[in-house]
């Protein structure tokens, strides 16, 4: 989805709950829209602090994610980090800084995705659970700690 194709589902989909997207929600959807990867809540300060005050800022996170509009992952050092939910921005998958914590996005091939869900397909089989989704974080060092 694109840019304004994505604020304009926000919108609708908040309004339908009866939920006002405000300047300082839309202001952390965009700053997540064009990040690199899931930001955790002093990554988006840092861009924000002009636009939306601290306390604003975490209301506006934990009213998203609870509209389920955001995604959490706890990644290195269990810092919360925040992204577009899957349906909003699309399929993708997560390498992990196990040194800085830091999170970026990648996507698989067609032909690598189809083998991953095979076996994610497999395991919940065997594990008898009845599979709705999956991701995959993979760990090592960034550039910057290498």
């Amino acid at each position: 989805m694109k840019e304004r194709e994505i604020d304009e589902s926000i919108r609708v989909y908040l309004a339908e709950r009866g939920i006002r997207y405000t300047g300082g929600r839309r202001a952390v959807v965009r700053a997540l829209q064009i990040a690199a990867g899931p930001q955790s809540a002093a990554d988006l300060h840092q861009r924000l602090r002009r636009a939306i005050p601290l306390s604003s800022l975490y209301r506006s996170l934990a009213m998203l994610e609870e509209a389920g509009l955001l995604a959490l992952h706890h990644g290195q050092g269990k810092v919360a980090r925040y992204e577009l939910a899957e349906w909003l921005s699309g399929h993708h998958h997560h390498l992990v800084c196990l040194e800085c914590g830091a999170m970026g996005d990648f996507e698989l091939e067609d032909k690598a995705e189809e083998q991953l869900l095979g076996l994610v397909a497999t395991a919940g089989r065997r594990a008898g659970y009845q599979v709705r989704g999956h991701s995959l974080e993979v760990e090592g060092l960034c550039r910057s700690c290498r």
